[in-house]
This record gives C-alpha cells, structure tokens and sequence, in this order.
C-alpha cells in the first residue's frame, strides 16, 4: 500500500510540455526483453529506472494497473519510495496506473494508492470486434458510469480516457465517446495504438479534438510501426498537445512508440526550448545507456542520441572531424550528454586517421610520408584479417615492418588509454580522437 499523497495535481501547474513517461509500462512490453531472455523488468531495474526519471525532470509515469500479475503489485511500494525520497529535491512526480474501464482495474489502482488512472477502452471497429465485444453505446455508457463515480469518490486523482485505437475510429463514434466523459476527465487521449498515423492525420486529428473540447488538454501515444513515431509527436506537440506518451530507447510494443530523448533532442533542434523547461539533458546519452544495459544490447544506432551519431568509419569523413568535428556532426548532441567523438579504424580509413591513432593516441615517433607509407601495406591486409582487430594489424606493420618506436616517456600510460580505435578497453582516460562508450 503506498502511503497518503502529498500533493494534489490541482496545486501543481503543467509545463507546455510534460512527458509521461511509460517505459514500466509499454516499454515493458518490448520484445528485447524475450530476445534478450529477460522476460521482465526487475524490481531493482524498476526502482533505478524511476529514480533516473525523476531526476531527469520527468513528472509523469505511468505503470501497469496492479491487478496485472503479484509481481506488479508488490513493486509498486518501493517504486512510491523512491519517489518520495526524491520529492525534497526534485519535486513532487505523479505515478499514474494504466486501467481498462474496468472496476477490478481500477479498484486495485486505488488501494495501491497511485496518483491517476489512465483509462483506456478501444473504440475502433477493430478493437470492438476483437477485443472487448461491446457496442458503442454500451461501452460509452459503462465508461461515463465508472468515470462518475471515480470522480465523486476521489476527486484528487488525476483522470485520463483514451478511445483505444483512436486514429482508426472513425471522427463521429469517437466524439460520440469523448462528449459523454469530457467534462469528468484532466485529459484526453488520441493513441496511435498500431501506427497508422502521419504528420497529416495527427495535425486533422489533434485539431478537431481542440476544436471540440478547447478547454481540456490532449494526450499523445504514438507507436512506431512505419518509423514515424518521433515525427507524428512533433506533430502534435506543435499542433498544442500538452502530454506526449514516450519511453526511453522507445521501446514498447511491437516496434515501439516515441523515443523520449529523441523527442526532446529534436524539439530542441526545432528551437522549440520554451517546451523544455526542466527536463536535465545531458542527462539522455547515460539514460539510454543504462536502458540498453538492461537488454543487454547496444543503444541502437537509430537512436538520434547515440554515440553513433559521432562516430565516424569513412576516410574523408575522418580526415574532416580531425581538422573540425562540424563538418560532419551538424547537432549539439553534447547538450544530451554524447561528449565524445569515435574515429573507427577500418578498412574505409585514410592516412590522416592512421598518422593520428598512431601519433596522438599510440604515441609512435612518425612523420607523414612514414603514415601514407604505412598506410598503403595496411590498405592490403585489412579485409583479410578475419577477427583480429584492425588496430592490432597496424600496429604489427607500424613496429615490425617500419620500426616504429614509441615515446619513451609514454610507455608508462599506454595501456590505460582507452578508445574503440585500439579495441583495448582499460581505464577512463581520455584520448585525443576517439573514446571509449
């Protein structure tokens, strides 16, 4: 049982952007934890997860409705810890429990003692067919039902309702849903469950949901099945939606929903800083490394705040950042925490790349001519190393064939460089080009 709330929603005023964030939620419903024989977030993951979303600013976060296995119920209590631990410092944030229009759901939500119920029920043919079974004006009136009484008896608890696949209900048996519980409700919801929208749909639909009900705010939920979630939330946050659903990494069902770090990253590349009051991002690049570590996995490459967005495999390309890493790296990704540049020695690498990993990171005794000489042997071996590092090839040519020597005062700190160039992992120690991460 979580203990008396605090706080009141009331006495708290929204940003003009607030993320509720879901990744306890959808994002534990991603296939990488199955891929990854994870199955599931740990209480220990939950808790560290939390603590990172409250101090990067997030106020919203939305978990599973109790009544969903023991596991969820028993970790709702050290979840509401952590969270208060960190009000003093951080303000209050809001746990909200993601319910069916269900009784149970929401009966479980409230002893539980969470601070809103995010109601859900599908209003698409789709859903109504095949999920639930009821008719429009049944589940209609079963949500207003529950809805009334919710809010006569806990007028304190943040209320959402969202028609379920809403971008495939059709304008009118939507409205017909929303007029009924509008004036009972904080927000109103318009997921993309399935990610079917465009930036078209999304400015049609968020603009007659304002039309319509100019005085409630708007929620959004959009899922990544056609690579558009990020831009459809743009979308919407410019067309006025307050509350955008995201995860970190987006993970979440099937290919996800809205990444929260690309989000934020790409509102602020828009200029759009009045909707980032608050939120910590240098935070995001350690964010969405710590999420990654969870999966045991990488963060992706598709990531916008990635170590891969600096990370640079292509001679002419590496031979520019060394000279000015603007040339090929247009976005302040320092902002969000990716502080370092990677220059991969490979196959595709040029001279300068060779002269500066064996010069500056290596610390070998070479001129130019030496590099460019050394650099033609190496060009006629790599691909045919199989798995040895390229480094470890380079260096064998720069030593056996040119002997190469290295600075003698250097000797003592070599190995505790660290950078992907050597492929030797030791301690943080920063290099000239490239680094470790």
């Amino acid at each position: 049982m979580l203990s008396a709330i605090p706080f009141r929603f009331s006495a708290y005023t929204p940003r003009r952007l607030e993320i509720i964030d879901t990744t306890l939620r959808e994002g534990a419903q991603t296939s990488l934890l199955h891929d990854h024989h994870k199955h599931f977030f740990s209480q220990a993951d939950k808790v560290e997860i939390t603590r990172a979303l409250i101090l990067y600013g997030v106020k919203f976060i939305e978990m599973f409705a109790p009544i969903v296995s023991p596991r969820e119920r028993a970790d709702i209590g050290a979840i509401q810890t952590v969270r208060d631990s960190l009000i003093t410092q951080k303000g209050y944030t809001f746990l909200l429990a993601h319910v069916r229009c269900h009784p149970a759901d929401v009966e479980s939500a409230i002893e539980a003692g969470f601070d809103g119920l995010n109601f859900y029920i599908g209003t698409s043919d789709y859903t109504r067919a095949n999920s639930h079974g009821r008719d429009l004006r049944e589940l209609t009136r079963r949500a207003r039902s529950l809805l009334e009484q919710v809010r006569a008896d806990y007028p304190h608890l943040i209320l959402r309702f969202s028609g379920e696949d809403a971008f495939r209900t059709h304008d009118d048996e939507l409205y017909q849903v929303y007029d009924e519980v509008a004036t009972l409700v904080d927000r109103l919801g318009a997921p993309d469950t399935v990610g079917v929208a465009t930036p078209a749909s999304v400015a049609r639909r968020v603009g007659g949901l304002r039309l319509r009900y100019p005085g409630i705010d708007l929620e959004g939920h959009f899922h990544d099945d056609r690579g558009l979630a990020v831009v459809n939330a743009l979308e919407a946050v410019r067309c006025g939606v307050r509350y955008v659903n995201t995860s970190v990494l987006g993970i979440g069902e099937r290919s996800g929903i809205a990444s929260m770090t690309a989000l934020l990253f790409n509102l602020l590349i828009d200029r759009a800083y009045d909707h980032l009051e608050g939120y910590q991002l240098r935070g995001s690049y350690p964010f969405n490394v710590m999420i990654a570590s969870k999966l045991n996995m990488l963060v992706p490459s598709k990531e916008p705040v990635s170590l891969t967005n600096r990370t640079h495999t292509g001679g002419v390309h590496q031979k520019a950042v060394l000279n000015d890493v603007v040339t090929y790296e247009a976005h302040p990704l320092d902002q969000f925490g990716v502080t370092e540049t990677e220059v991969l020695l490979g196959p595709l690498s040029g001279w300068n790349a060779i002269f500066n990993y064996l010069k500056e990171i290596r610390y070998y005794r070479l001129d130019e001519e030496t590099a460019r000489a050394i650099t033609k042997v190496y060009k006629t071996r790599v691909y045919d190393i199989g798995g040895q590092p390229p480094a470890k090839v380079l260096t064998d040519i720069a030593e056996n064939e040119f002997g190469l020597q290295r600075e003698e005062s250097t000797k003592p700190y070599l190995d505790a460089v660290v950078q992907r160039m050597d492929s030797q992992p030791q301690s943080p120690v920063a290099a000239p080009v490239a680094s470790g991460g």
